[in-house]
């Protein structure tokens, strides 16, 4: 089968039809190898550029907080911390949403089914608002249970649980938008989320600004601010994706049989991504008994870990978009090229990340918080974290192949074994006694770059074999 049309989302909501400027897919067998290489990295290219911008974007909410939170003070920065990893695990247990919804709707436009595709991508936005609503119900209940369980100072535990309780209102937009966003991306339109990531940014930093400090609410207007943006880009998204449903004559309404069906085949993406969770979670508990100045440092290094890693993470979004659509279409050797390539360019984007990243250790704890504490454990975390940047480029874009090819049971197998080979590592700091910067050094190696190359073993021998192939019928 030859190559589908290309297509996305057009501005009135169209799915639209490959552009004559469209790159060409690959095509090993047919053109010499020099010119196979240069278009798979302009399709690679085509997808990553407008994703690592929406990525990027996108912890620009946490650290737009967490920057104006630190000018606050120091408890409430490290509240922010406390809350923030409660609330990011529950959106990275959802993230789902977004992977598996990217490589389902990938495979069926990859084999001309665009009905289809879009179908599963709406069924996924229900199945969002229905887990989002769920997790905010639980939170405003359960969450202050939880944050407990860290056991920080009461001035620590007050200001996270206000931060909590409000940010619990913004979990059905965040989750929304993940699974909109997963379904334009399967579409091959990275620049619908491009656009909407950015806007919503753009909007929270100013927003924050006039309620933390205009109104003088505190890391409460940090909350509000932040859920507002939340449900502005999900409406927006939501609005696009229904417009193309009703062109294409799809219809809108949930099919409870479906997203039941989508639920049950996501749950070993849900296993791979507690699996992370589960080891991100133990660096917060470690920090927290390391004292409220590591916490503090922990949250921002957390903050920027996160920026580089969706960074390179565009790299794996597309992967997940062109493997699944080259699997759609049957094409086994362009999913070879594209897997080639991807490695090549994650590797040099995390030695490139890594020369950014040690400049900007002296230069980044400075503009977060004027605690020079902090400042000095925040610089031995990001040491740590450049060391690690080429192996995390490598890790992200093969589990992104993977992620396209549907290869989620053997992520889930995986993951759980990264993560007890890593956890022993992360309890051994937590016994030590060790403290301030070479403490939180240590967990940095522990938990981030221990973690990521239990990883790369398991990702590179799986990518070796063809099992992972498994072509559309």
């Amino acid at each position: 089968m030859g190559a589908p049309p290309r297509g996305g989302l057009d501005q009135n909501g169209g799915v639209t039809s490959r552009s004559p400027d469209s790159p060409p897919s690959p095509d090993p067998a047919g053109t010499s190898p020099g010119r196979a290489r240069q278009a798979v990295d302009r399709d690679i290219l085509r997808l990553a550029v407008p994703s690592l911008g929406a990525l990027v974007a996108e912890p620009l909410f946490v650290m737009a907080d967490s920057a104006f939170i630190a000018r606050v003070g120091t408890v409430p920065l490290a509240g922010l911390g406390l809350a923030s990893a409660i609330l990011t695990t529950v959106v990275g247990l959802s993230v789902f949403l977004a992977y598996s919804t990217t490589a389902a709707v990938a495979r069926a436009f990859g084999a001309g089914r665009r009905r289809e595709a879009l179908a599963r991508g709406i069924d996924a936005c229900w199945l969002a608002l229905a887990i989002g609503l769920a997790a905010a119900l639980i939170l405003l209940l359960a969450g202050r249970p939880l944050l407990v369980l860290f056991g920080p100072s009461p001035e620590v535990l007050e200001q996270a649980t206000i931060y909590l309780r409000i940010s619990a209102a913004g979990i059905p937009a965040m989750l929304a938008v993940q699974a909109a966003t997963g379904l334009v991306r399967g579409l091959q339109d990275a620049r619908l989320p491009l656009v909407v990531a950015v806007a919503g940014a753009l909007v929270n930093i100013p927003l924050n600004a006039a309620l933390i400090f205009g109104a003088g609410l505190g890391i409460a207007g940090s909350a509000i601010g932040t859920v507002i943006a939340q449900w502005g880009m999900a409406l927006v998204l939501l609005v696009v994706v229904a417009r193309a449903a009703r062109r294409e004559q799809v219809g809108l309404r949930p099919h409870p049989g479906q997203m039941a069906a989508a639920g049950r085949d996501a749950v070993p993406m849900f296993v791979r991504t507690l699996s992370l969770r589960v080891v991100l979670l133990a660096g917060t508990l470690v920090a927290t008994q390391l004292g409220t100045v590591q916490l503090a440092a922990h949250q921002i290094a957390l903050t920027v870990f996160t920026l580089l890693s969706l960074a390179l993470d565009a790299l794996a979004i597309a992967g997940q978009a062109l493997t699944g659509r080259h699997l759609g279409a049957r094409d086994a050797p362009a999913v070879r090229a594209v897997t080639g390539r991807l490695m090549w360019w994650g590797v040099g984007g995390g030695v490139v990340t890594g020369v950014l990243l040690l400049g900007a250790s002296y230069v980044v704890p400075a503009l977060f918080t004027p605690d020079v504490a902090v400042q000095e454990n925040l610089r031995a975390a990001l040491w740590v974290l450049m060391i690690a940047q080429p192996v995390a480029g490598y890790v992200f874009v093969l589990d992104g192949v993977l992620m396209g090819a549907g290869d989620a049971p053997y992520l889930a197998r995986v993951g759980v074994i990264n993560a007890l080979v890593t956890l022993p590592f992360a309890g051994f700091v937590y016994v030590s006694g060790w403290s301030g910067p070479w403490g939180l050094a240590a967990l940095w190696v522990a938990c981030t770059l221990i973690f990521l190359i239990a990883r790369a073993v398991t990702l590179g021998l799986r990518v070796r074999g063809d099992a992972w192939m498994r072509l559309e019928d």
